[in-house]
């Protein structure tokens, strides 16, 4: 599920609630996986991963990750990301262009303190995407952190990032592949809206 705070007036997010109320409606799984895709300058490459979507709040895609991981350097070094949600249910995704920054460390703090507590002691317990010696290992850090830690304290290296789209396109797919593809594109402030070819 994605909470919707203070829903934005302007045509392409009301367009993306209809649609998402609508795959909702028809029982889409993991509605809230949102693949991100970044740019590694070290080693010049894209990269991509699906994160999970909590809030849309106004104009802010908000999701929450280890600020230490390789997605939030890759973050830091050049804020301009790709976005896509792809609801099955209905055939329909969503592709969005922006940037990217952390939320306030007081957001984090009060969202982290009423996660669950199994959800924070994986956050506590692992250096994201850092090697290590087993699967066991990982097993071991995170039953140790869930029976000997404060699990309401968020770490300095825990938060959230807030994205804010300047691009959508709306996908609807068609079965002769007549697909229709909607564009909303930001400039001076205002929503230019245009149709691509399939």
């Amino acid at each position: 599920m994605i909470n919707f705070k203070n829903l934005n007036k302007n045509e392409p997010y009301k367009k993306l609630y209809d649609l998402y109320r609508k795959s909702l409606n028809k029982d889409q799984q993991t509605i809230e996986a949102l693949l991100v895709a970044s740019f590694c300058p070290e080693k010049n490459t894209s990269d991509a991963r699906y994160v999970n979507l909590k809030f849309i709040d106004n104009n802010e895609f908000i999701f929450f990750s280890n600020y230490n991981s390789p997605k939030s350097k890759q973050f830091n070094s050049n804020n301009r990301i790709s976005c896509v949600l792809y609801w099955s249910s209905i055939y329909t995704q969503i592709r969005m262009k922006g940037t990217i920054k952390k939320t306030p460390k007081t957001f984090n703090e009060e969202y982290f303190k009423n996660r669950a507590p199994s959800k924070n002691a994986l956050a506590i317990s692992s250096n994201q995407s850092e090697k290590i010696e087993s699967y066991t290992k990982v097993l071991k850090n995170y039953e140790d952190t869930l029976t000997n830690n404060n699990l309401t304290k968020c770490p300095e290296y825990w938060g959230g990032y807030s994205f804010k789209p300047n691009y959508f396109e709306f996908w609807e797919g068609h079965e002769k592949r007549l697909n229709k593809r909607v564009v909303y594109k930001k400039k001076e402030g205002k929503w230019d809206k245009y149709f691509i070819q399939p």
